[in-house]
C-alpha cells in the first residue's frame, strides 16, 4: 500500500495540467501514487499524454464537479493518505515526496496534516502567505485542535491539507460538498489530532476574478450559511467557536466591503450576516479596538446605513491622502476629450458598427469578412472603419470610414453599438454596458500570447499586463477556429467573454472560390499559366530587429526550375518599405507580395505554402494543399517566443531545417506525398475544426441579430467539406 496518493482533478480551464502531471512523473516519489480524475476531453488528453507510467486516470464528463470528481478519486486511491490538488494548481519540485515522508512518520490517531502553501495570481508567481507562521508557531507534534484553535485562520483550501484516507471515507458525507472551504474547515473540526509541516507543498493558483462568472445572489448568502452551519458543528468548544467565529465576522465583512454588490442584495447580505453574528457571538466576546472594532458593532446592530456611511468616510479619507500624495490634478482634459465624454452621454446608436484591422490598417481579415456578411443579412446596420491616415487612400471605394483623431473617430466610437476589432480598440475607448465589443483575433495561436508571455521577456517587450487585461475586460465575444484556440484565448486573456466557436470568417473564401476566382488572381499576379506558384510566408522574430529572409532565394527560385514562381510575403510587422527584395522584383521567378491584399487571395493562388511559424499555415491547411514547414531555427523560436505545442512533432506537412532540405523536398515531389497528406489531415482535423465557409454568417446572426447558438448553421464535419479548387484543378 502506498503512503500518500495524489488525486489530480477538475477540467483542464488554464492548461497547467500537464505542466503538474510533467514535474511529478520526472522524478517519481517513491510510496505515492498518482490518480487523476479528469474532467473532460482536454483534461483526459492531457494526462494521457503526459501522467508517468502506473498513473490512474478516471475520465469523468464535462461538467462533472469538483466534489464529485474527489469523490472519484478517492475510491480509486490505494494510499493510506489522500491528497486533493486541483488540475489548475501546482506542486512545488519534491512536495509528494515531502508529504509522503511526513505522514510516514504520523501515527494512525492523526487525520489532517496541514502543509503551507504559496500562491500565484496572473501578475504574480508563488508568493507566501501568513500561513507559515502559524505552522510554525504549532511545531511538529501532533494535537487536538482545541489545543490549537489558531489552525482554523489558515487559508481553507483541500489542497494544503493531507487527509488520512480511513478518516476521509467515515466523514465522506460532509467533506464531499463542492464548496471547499466548508470541506477544509469541516476536516479540521471532525479530526481527533492535527499534524502541521511547516514546508511549501502546494501552490494555489488563482484565476482573476473578471474571468470567472458573476456570483448570484444566493451564491453571496451562501457564504454566511457556511460558517453557521460549521458554527453549529463546532459544538461545546469554547477556543474552537471563538476562533471560527472571528473567521466568519472578518471574512463576511470584508466580502461586503470589497463586493461591489447590487443594494437590494448588499442590504440581505448583511441583515443575514448580522443575525449569525448576534446568534453565535460568544460569551464574554470582546471586540477589537479602532475602526474594526466600530465595524463590528455596527454589524452586530444590522445598522447598514450607519455602516454605510462609515465605509463612505473612510474611503473619502482615503482618496483625500491619495490626491495630496499625487499632487494636483490636472484642470481638465483636452477639446478632443471632451466632445468624446459629451458622446458618450448620448445614447448608443443601435444601427451603428465600428470596424478596424492590424492597427487600422485598412478593411482586412476577419472584420472585413464580417463586414461583408453584415451588409447581406443587416444592412440597417451602418459600417464606419477606422483607417489611418495613411491607409485611407488605398480603401475600396465608397468605404466609409474615420481617421484616428478626428472629431467623428470620437463620435463613432462614443456612441456605436457594436465595435469589431482584430486587436485592441485603444485604452481610452470607454466599453459603455449596452454596446458591443467583439474581439474576432487574427490567427491560430502557435507562439505563446497575453499573459503567458510572461515567462518570456524577449516576447513581452515590456508590454503591460494590466493595461492588457483591461483592455480584455472590455470584450463581449472571443471568435475561434477550432478548440484548441478556445481553450489558449480562455487561458491567455482570462476574462468573461463569451467563445464563439464559430471558425474564423476570413477563411470562409477558402469553401466560396471557384476556378474563376483563382484563375484571376493568379493572372493579376503575373502567374504564367500551368507554372507552379509556392508562397513563401514566414513570421517575424522578436529577437530580431529588422527581416531578412532566412532562405537565398535568388538560389532557390533557380533550383526550383523556370515552372516555379516564388511569392514572397514578409510579415506585416516590417512593412513593405523594409522587403529586401528589390533586385530580385523583376525577375519574374520571385514575385513580392508584401503589399498584396487580401492575403486570402495569394493563398487561392498558390499550389503549395512555405512557412515556418505563421498562422498562416492554419488558414492555408483549409485548402487541403501541401504546406512544408521551414523550421532552421525552431529551437531558438520556441525558447525566446514560447509555444502552446511541438510543430515539429505535429507539423502539416513536410518539415525542413535547411535550404539543402526544403530544395530536396519540392523538386523530388515529397512536398505532396502521401506521408505530406497523412499529416495534413491530421493537422486539419485539429485546427481547421470550425471553418466551414459559414463562420461569417453565424457570428453575424449570434452578435449582431441575437439568434440563439441551436439556431445558427451547424459546423460541417472537416471530411464533408469541398475546399476551393486547386490551381491545377482550376486549370482544368
Amino acid at each position: 500500500m502506498p503512503e500518500l496518493s495524489v488525486i489530480v482533478h477538475g477540467p483542464d480551464t488554464r492548461g497547467h495540467l500537464a505542466g503538474l502531471l510533467d514535474s511529478l512523473a520526472a522524478v517519481p516519489p517513491p510510496g505515492v501514487e498518482v490518480v487523476v480524475a479528469a474532467v473532460g476531453d482536454w483534461a483526459r488528453e492531457t494526462a494521457e499524454a503526459h501522467a508517468a507510467p502506473g498513473t490512474v486516470v478516471l475520465t469523468l464528463p464535462d461538467g462533472t464537479g469538483d466534489a464529485e470528481a474527489r469523490a472519484a478519486g478517492a475510491a480509486r486511491a490505494g494510499g493510506r493518505w489522500l491528497h486533493f490538488v486541483h488540475a489548475r494548481d501546482g506542486l512545488p519540485a519534491g512536495a509528494a515526496r515531502t508529504v509522503a515522508e511526513r505522514v510516514a512518520d504520523l501515527p494512525d490517531a492523526v487525520d489532517v496534516l496541514l502543509l503551507d502553501h504559496v500562491r500565484t495570481t496572473w501578475d504574480r508567481v508563488a508568493v507566501p502567505g501568513p500561513d507559515g507562521r502559524l505552522l510554525a508557531r504549532a511545531g511538529r507534534t501532533d494535537l487536538p485542535l482545541d489545543e490549537a484553535p489558531r489552525l482554523l485562520r489558515l487559508t481553507p483550501l483541500l489542497g494544503n491539507r493531507a487527509i488520512r484516507t480511513a478518516f476521509w471515507h467515515a466523514h465522506e458525507p460532509h467533506l464531499t460538498t463542492d464548496d471547499e472551504p466548508f470541506a477544509a474547515h469541516a476536516a479540521l473540526l471532525l479530526a481527533d489530532r492535527i499534524a502541521c509541516l511547516n514546508q511549501v507543498a502546494y501552490e494555489e493558483r488563482r484565476p482573476r476574478p473578471e474571468s470567472l462568472p458573476p456570483l448570484t445572489p444566493q451564491q453571496r448568502y451562501a457564504l454566511v450559511d457556511r460558517y453557521e452551519r460549521l458554527l453549529t458543528g463546532a459544538g461545546d468548544r469554547p477556543a474552537v467557536h471563538a476562533v471560527l467565529y472571528d473567521v466568519m465576522v472578518r471574512d463576511c465583512l470584508r466580502t461586503f466591503a470589497r463586493s461591489a454588490l447590487p443594494d437590494p442584495v448588499a442590504r440581505e447580505f448583511f441583515r443575514r450576516a448580522s443575525q449569525a453574528a448576534v446568534r453565535h457571538r460568544p460569551v464574554r466576546y470582546r471586540r477589537p479596538d479602532g475602526p474594526e472594532g466600530i465595524r463590528r458593532a455596527l454589524l452586530e446592530e444590522g445598522a447598514y446605513s450607519r455602516y454605510r456611511a462609515f465605509q463612505t468616510a473612510n474611503r473619502a479619507r482615503r482618496a483625500t491622502r491619495s490626491t495630496l500624495r499625487a499632487g494636483a490634478r490636472r484642470i481638465a482634459a483636452g477639446l478632443g476629450d471632451h466632445r468624446y465624454r459629451s458622446a458618450l452621454n448620448r445614447p448608443v446608436d443601435p444601427d451603428l458598427a465600428v470596424f478596424a484591422a492590424y492597427w487600422n490598417r485598412g478593411v482586412a481579415c476577419n472584420p472585413a469578412a464580417i463586414a461583408a456578411k453584415l451588409g447581406e443579412l443587416a444592412p440597417r446596420i451602418h459600417p464606419v472603419w477606422v483607417v489611418s491616415a495613411g491607409n485611407a487612400p488605398l480603401l475600396p471605394p465608397g468605404t466609409d470610414h474615420v481617421v484616428p483623431g478626428t472629431r467623428r473617430y470620437r463620435e463613432v466610437l462614443a456612441s456605436a453599438k457594436y465595435l469589431v476589432n482584430n486587436v485592441n480598440f485603444p485604452d481610452a475607448v470607454v466599453k459603455r454596458p449596452d454596446a458591443i465589443h467583439l474581439q474576432t483575433h487574427h490567427g491560430t495561436p502557435l507562439k505563446r500570447m497575453g499573459l503567458d508571455q510572461m515567462s518570456f521577456p524577449t516576447a513581452a517587450r515590456g508590454l503591460d499586463f494590466a493595461a492588457l487585461l483591461a483592455r480584455v475586460d472590455k470584450w463581449d465575444y472571443s471568435v475561434s477556429a477550432n478548440r484548441h484556440t478556445t481553450r489558449m484565448w480562455e487561458r491567455a486573456y482570462p476574462s468573461r467573454f463569451v467563445s464563439l466557436d464559430h471558425g474564423y470568417p476570413r477563411n470562409d473564401v477558402y469553401y466560396r472560390a471557384g476556378a474563376e476566382d483563382i484563375r484571376t488572381v493568379r493572372a493579376r499576379l503575373g502567374i504564367p499559366p500551368g507554372h507552379r506558384a509556392i508562397l513563401y510566408a514566414p513570421t517575424h522574430r522578436d529577437y530580431e530587429a529588422g527581416w531578412t529572409p532566412r532562405l537565398d532565394l535568388a538560389a532557390l527560385a533557380d533550383r526550383l526550375g523556370e515552372n516555379t514562381v516564388l511569392l514572397v510575403r514578409a510579415h506585416y510587422y516590417y512593412g513593405a518599405s523594409a522587403s529586401p527584395l528589390a533586385g530580385l522584383r523583376r525577375t519574374g521567378r520571385v514575385i513580392d507580395v508584401s503589399s498584396y491584399d487580401p492575403v486570402e487571395e495569394l493563398c487561392l493562388a498558390a499550389d503549395a505554402l512555405v512557412t515556418d511559424y505563421s498562422s498562416i499555415m492554419f488558414d492555408y491547411a483549409n485548402l487541403d494543399r501541401p504546406i512544408v514547414v521551414h523550421a532552421d531555427d525552431w529551437e531558438i523560436y520556441r525558447e525566446t517566443r514560447g509555444v502552446y505545442f511541438d510543430l515539429l512533432a505535429e507539423p502539416p506537412g513536410q518539415v525542413s531545417r535547411t535550404q539543402e532540405d526544403l530544395t530536396e523536398i519540392l523538386t523530388t515531389g515529397a512536398w505532396r506525398d502521401a506521408g505530406a497528406a497523412k499529416a495534413r489531415s491530421a493537422f486539419r482535423r485539429r485546427f481547421c475544426e470550425y471553418d466551414d465557409g459559414r463562420a461569417a454568417e453565424r457570428v453575424v446572426r449570434r452578435v449582431f441579430l441575437g439568434e440563439p447558438e441551436e439556431r445558427l448553421p451547424p459546423v460541417i464535419p472537416v471530411e464533408d467539406r469541398t475546399p476551393a479548387p486547386s490551381p491545377e484543378e482550376a486549370r482544368a
